[in-house]
């Protein structure tokens, strides 16, 4: 399975931080902000998701709901959004099948180290379940604003 902007988005169901299993079809009739990081407490993960937080009014006033996933088990995604109060779903991707269906799953390379792991990535994906843009390799800064104006431009 692959991701293509202008195809429908691959749906799935993980467990979020709210106690519940969570499916991409449950949101049929918003726009979604889907975006993988590659673990809780770490600088620029931390940094991307308070810049969601603060920005997420803005998105909900365009029918925008926001979910994040990462590989990381549900306590630690709760101990994330009660250390900064994120207001919206962490999704545990534990096996990291929707990460690879994502594309996002991939060899990376830090300090000479070979490693597989979440390439940091945005997807916007629209109220009829088609995805319409992505981001991938994100670089942090001002990436929040840049997804917030594309949704306000376009959908």
């Amino acid at each position: 399975m692959s991701v293509t902007i202008g195809n429908k988005a691959p749906d799935f169901t993980l467990q979020a931080s709210n106690g519940e299993e969570v499916s991409l079809s449950d949101y049929r009739g918003q726009n979604i902000v889907l975006y993988f990081y590659p673990k809780d407490m770490t600088p620029g993960c931390t940094t991307e998701a308070c810049d969601f937080r603060d920005y997420v009014e803005e998105f909900e006033g365009t029918n925008t709901v926001i979910l994040g996933v990462s590989p990381d088990p549900i306590k630690k995604h709760q101990k994330f959004i009660d250390k900064h109060g994120l207001p919206f779903l962490l999704l545990a991707d534990e096996d990291k099948k929707v990460a690879a269906a994502y594309d996002v799953w991939q060899l990376k390379k830090n300090f000479g180290k070979e490693y597989m792991g979440i390439v940091r990535s945005t997807f916007i994906i629209d109220k009829g379940g088609k995805l319409v843009k992505e981001w991938r390799k994100v670089k942090v800064k001002d990436h929040v604003k840049e997804a917030l104006n594309y949704i306000k431009e376009n959908l």
